[in-house]
């Protein structure tokens, strides 16, 4: 019997802010900026009224213009078994990235925190930030993904205006997609007592785990002497369940173990989180607080079973995705994360990697609170380049600490179960390569014991004959599903995780004929099919993957490429101009669900009824014509009806993969009118049913907002979908209207995207063609409670209003 990796108890805790007379945390959210290297920009004097004034988070590059020059890159892309290089004009979605930007922001420090030690953080910076307080230079830090901080308290005068200035440069030929360009994330700066906490100074475990009681361990790091530390542990009521006080130390560290009675676990579907308000005291007198929450839960990887979450076996039913958030750019929001989360939910997604690089803190405090597990990423480089001026120039230096930083800044979600330390890394092949894969693996392990590591491997045959795939914790492959069977003979883990599968392409809405499954097909419109029959030469179709998470039990999950399209990376188009974003999502760059959301919807939701129809039924010129009817359901059986007449019962079936998971009727011929679907049960009782009809012209426009209430907090969002319909109200699918939007009130106008991966309209005008009948709008609030009205017209169209509302 193959032997179990891990078999351990977590309870993992997120830092929030804390506000008290200890501890300030002060967000720092007005800058500065200006685009372009300037001498001196860093100086306390400089004269910066002429720069633009910006709110941090903030993407420089975002409102474009598209641009085909912009990182035209020559290369050959090895990871897609390219043998020649060909000039690539949308890989890093032809946004203007680019160049050196300049950020300054001013704060005073006051008389009463001269003996207060000062903290200044960054959750990301894009790229090879430079840090400056009163123009001297103070740090660097070259990789954009990174969490980092540095003590400034010696640097900054008492009573005075203090200048942060922070210089990023962004280099050609740094990425494989859009990476974005500014401060990103959010920037805190800390002021707190010498006594005290240390920056992501604690480590939450647990040795035991039953129903009666969890024994929690508390490690945190702290400065100064003579230190005490109180705990008092609560529900999400607020009520206190248990506390603790703690004294003795071990170097810099003081260790606490506390029981919990009757715990209620942290799951996927109850994902329960607990605060820990811990007080730090000095010689009897309150120095620092920091109040956290934490989800108690029991991870367990074995080769008998795969993965466990709290004694039940689950798979990963997951999703990739890249850190843009498509026309918002890669700016954080946690509205826009949130409404990502949600879709995925329905969607039956119980897990996300964040591909290829660490995540933001609001992705993981989101899916701590809405029960998602995750594997956390680190590098899409190491060693060899993949890119020219990718992370190869700073792995030997930098390496390590970025790993430190992201588990330290991190390791205390509930919601991470596994590290990934890597991205199809050139470093597969070679002796050098396992050593740097060992390397790193035991840095995560030092750093967190308490998870296993992965790394996504696409060199399947060289890593199964070198070594690199059996020394990982839980051996990852991306695609290669031939190889799959002799993987798990050969790896001595008892386990294969799809680190990332199918890669599977299509456009919202985008239906070819004869329908054909193929590899890299190219269509002059540089559309892809939505009957989701075309994918890459290195991938496959999604039922593929299915074949082998329902049928080998010791295969322990996927994770899909992608959750979401996004920008850059445009294949098969990635030579092809305008092509400037990618097609693989299961929803298009806007958030709109393409047919293949509801191929994954049948099998990963369970709870819903699943019933889809593609595709649409707008063809005039193709009458009498072979039109093929896919249904997506949840259900084995259904008939089909054209304007009435039966076309036939199918049933899933073994015959092929895609027969498996599809119901399909191949000889169906077009004429308007309507289709219909009829679904049975197992007992062959009709039990639902769903039609799509042949709409007729343009006439108005379906306004269906996400969130009709939003939080007056000027970051809040509600993202609009407008349908253009006609009079009876059926959409109109193949629709290219081109809109205008007027907000008014106490909201703004944000974006706007149509999910088309051709169009060169930019995000931020108040205007756009809708793409296969729909785009998204959206609403920014203000930070003053009142009415929102959104007034959306289009030319020959009936104007539509909706009315959204802001609340503090």
């Amino acid at each position: 019997m193959k032997s179990t990796l891990f078999s351990f108890f977590v309870i993992l805790i997120v830092v929030n802010q804390s506000f008290s007379q200890t501890r300030e945390v002060l967000e720092l959210k007005n800058w500065k900026f200006y685009q372009g290297d300037v001498s001196h920009a860093s100086q306390l004097n400089f004269d910066d009224s002429e720069w633009e004034q910006v709110i941090v988070p903030h993407d420089w590059a975002i409102k474009g213009p598209f641009d085909k020059e912009i990182d035209l890159q020559v290369v050959k892309i090895e990871q897609n078994n390219e043998t020649i290089a060909t000039e690539k004009t949308g890989r890093t979605g032809s946004l203007p990235f680019i160049g050196v930007g300049w950020y300054r922001t001013k704060i005073v420090r006051p008389d009463y925190d001269t003996d207060k030690q000062v903290i200044l953080t960054f959750d990301g910076a894009m790229s090879n930030a430079e840090v400056y307080v009163n123009g001297r230079k103070i740090g660097n830090r070259p990789y954009g993904y990174s969490y980092f901080f540095f003590d400034i308290s010696k640097e900054l005068k008492v009573g005075s205006e203090n200048v942060i200035a922070v210089r990023l440069e962004n280099k050609a030929f740094s990425s494989r997609w859009y990476p974005g360009a500014g401060i990103y994330r959010k920037v805190k700066m800390i002021t707190k007592d010498i006594a005290s906490f240390k920056h992501w100074g604690h480590f939450i475990t647990t040795p035991y785990i039953n129903d009666s009681i969890a024994k929690i361990n508390i490690k945190s790091q702290v400065h100064g002497e003579n230190i005490v530390i109180k705990t008092f542990i609560k529900d999400e009521k607020g009520n206190v369940v248990v506390e603790n006080v703690a004294n003795q130390r071990f170097g810099d560290e003081i260790e606490q173990s506390i029981s919990l009675m009757n715990p209620k676990k942290w799951d996927i579907e109850t994902p329960y989180l607990y605060t820990a308000e811990m007080e730090l005291y000095q010689d009897d007198i309150l120095k620092d607080n920091e109040s956290i929450t934490f989800g108690v839960r029991e991870i367990k990887y074995s080769s008998e079973v795969g993965f466990e979450l709290n004694g039940k076996v689950v798979k990963f039913k997951g999703v990739c995705l890249h850190h843009d958030l498509g026309p918002l750019g890669v700016a954080v929001n946690k509205s826009a994360l949130r409404r990502q989360l949600r879709i995925l939910k329905d969607l039956g997604v119980n897990a996300i990697r964040s591909s290829h690089n660490m995540p933001s803190i609001e992705q993981l405090e989101l899916c701590d609170e809405m029960g998602f597990l995750f594997l956390a990423e680190s590098f899409d480089e190491w060693k060899k380049p993949k890119v020219k001026n990718g992370y190869n120039l700073y792995f030997d230096e930098w390496a390590e600490k970025d790993i430190v930083d992201l588990v330290h800044a991190t390791r205390n979600h509930p919601s991470i179960v596994m590290w990934s330390a890597g991205n199809e890394v050139p470093d597969q092949w070679g002796s050098d390569g396992v050593k740097r894969a060992k390397w790193i693996q035991d840095i995560f392990h030092r750093e967190d014991s308490t998870r296993p590591v992965t790394v996504g491997m696409d060199q399947v045959k060289a890593v199964m004959e070198n070594g690199f795939g059996a020394i990982l914790d839980v051996p990852g492959l991306n695609y290669r599903v031939h190889l799959y069977e002799d993987a798990y003979k050969l790896f001595p883990q008892g386990m294969i995780l799809g680190s990332e599968t199918a890669s599977t392409v299509s456009s919202r809405g985008v239906y070819k004929f004869p329908v054909e499954i193929g590899f890299n097909r190219i269509h002059d419109d540089l559309q892809s099919s939505s009957y989701d029959v075309e994918y890459c030469s290195w991938s496959n179709l999604p039922d593929d993957d299915f074949v082998l998470q329902d049928d080998k039990p010791w295969v322990i999950g996927e994770f899909v490429w992608t959750g979401f399209d996004y920008l850059g990376e445009p294949t098969p188009y990635d030579n092809f101009w305008p092509s400037r974003s990618s097609y693989f999502g299961i929803l298009d760059l806007a958030g709109i669900p393409k047919d293949r959301y509801y191929l994954y919807r049948s099998r990963w939701n369970k709870k819903e009824e699943t019933l889809h129809i593609l595709p649409h039924w707008n063809w005039k010129g193709r009458e009498r014509e072979k039109t093929p009817v896919f249904v997506y359901t949840n259900y084995e059986s259904a008939e089909l009806f054209v304007n009435g007449k039966s076309q036939g019962v199918q049933r899933k079936n073994n015959t092929s993969n895609l027969h498996r998971y599809r119901l399909m009727w191949m000889d169906v011929k077009y004429e308007p009118g309507e289709v219909k679907v009829v679904a049975f049960d197992e007992n062959g009782k009709a039990v639902a049913e769903k039609f799509i009809r042949t709409s007729g012209k343009a006439h108005s426009i379906l306004l269906e907002a996400d969130r009709k209430v939003i939080n007056a907090d000027g970051e809040d969002l509600s993202f609009i979908t407008a349908t253009i319909v006609d009079r009876r109200g059926v959409p109109v699918p193949d629709a290219m209207e081109r809109l205008s939007f007027v907000v008014s009130g106490n909201g703004s106008f944000k974006a706007v995207c149509n999910g088309d991966a051709t169009s060169l309209e930019v995000f931020h005008n108040p205007a756009m063609k809708t793409f296969n009948g729909k785009l998204v709008i959206i609403v920014q609030s203000s930070e003053i409670e009142g009415d929102i009205k959104v007034t959306v017209s289009g030319k020959g169209l009936k104007t539509s209003v909706i009315d959204l509302s802001s609340k503090k």
